[in-house]
């Protein structure tokens, strides 16, 4: 059954009708896709589904071969991963792309220094006391626990260094986080705190996509879950109003064989209002 979205307003990132292949192969097949402010979208599907290439559209990497990118009710020109940058959209790819030898302010701004000293200076510096407060005050925000901003990120839990890959990709102005399943090889409570921070990530106001195999973490934090099928749009789906088996149908392809009371349930409903008008 596929779901409304959840919210009235205008979405924060929206793809219509794109396409992507690579040679013969159709990647994407004319994908609608869309996240709001203050909301969570998982991305699910099996392997060879699209989810990488979407989200490499999103993020700019791949250029699609048809269809229009939106952001903020804009049509916007998107040449290269620059561009979604700019718009505000931050991408967390699996690997993190940390610096394990460098500790947790170095890595949030690496690539984004502040420098210390005017243009009149022949020698600059970087502000590391600017860098530590703004660290500090980030990490607060969003309630990120680590030992110590100066501790080196290879020493660090699972779950510290996804945390703070996240917060690196809100240095800034983001607005809309690609996080590409944050939770995988995690523990328990390591991936409690991961979904913790999107929650958080999502009552700040920004949009947040998802990738992930785990139904059971999508379920917990998503909003709306967007099953993906051989490059196509299989259905979007309200999380509070789905079950499991509902999404592993619609990944399989299976939603002719596999029918669970809810949806049984919800057409028969439909049925009877059919027949009652």
């Amino acid at each position: 059954m596929t779901a409304t979205a959840t919210a009235t307003s205008t979405p924060l990132l929206e793809l219509r009708g794109v396409s992507k292949s690579f040679g013969a192969v159709q990647a994407l097949s004319e994908v609608d896709f869309d996240v709001h402010a203050g909301e969570v979208v998982g991305l699910v599907g099996d392997n060879g589904a699209g989810k990488s290439t979407l989200v490499k559209v999103m993020s700019g990497i791949h250029l699609p071969d048809a269809g229009r990118y939106l952001f903020d009710g804009r049509e916007r020109r998107v040449s290269g991963p620059n561009d979604p940058a700019g718009f505000g959209v931050a991408t967390v790819y699996q690997d993190l792309a940390l610096c394990d030898n460098l500790d947790v302010v170095a890595n949030l701004f690496i690539g984004r220094e502040e420098i210390s000293g005017g243009p009149a200076r022949l020698i600059r510096e970087l502000d590391e006391p600017a860098m530590e407060k703004q660290a500090a005050e980030l990490l607060k925000t969003f309630s990120i626990n680590i030992p110590s901003l100066r501790a080196e990120v290879g020493m660090m839990s699972g779950g510290q260094r996804q945390s703070i890959a996240i917060a690196r990709s809100l240095v800034g102005d983001a607005r809309v986080v690609l996080l590409d399943e944050p939770t995988a090889a995690l523990g328990v409570a390591q991936t409690a705190q991961v979904l913790a921070l999107v929650r958080r990530l999502r009552e700040q106001g920004l949009g947040v996509v998802v990738i992930s195999h785990n139904l059971a973490d999508v379920f917990e934090v998503c909003d709306r879950i967007f099953v993906m099928r051989l490059g196509r749009k299989a259905g979007v789906y309200d999380a509070a109003g789905s079950t499991p088996e509902e999404i592993v149908a619609a990944i399989t392809g299976g939603r002719g064989t596999v029918r669970t009371q809810a949806a049984a349930a919800r057409d028969a409903a439909a049925d009877g209002e059919e027949a009652a008008g």
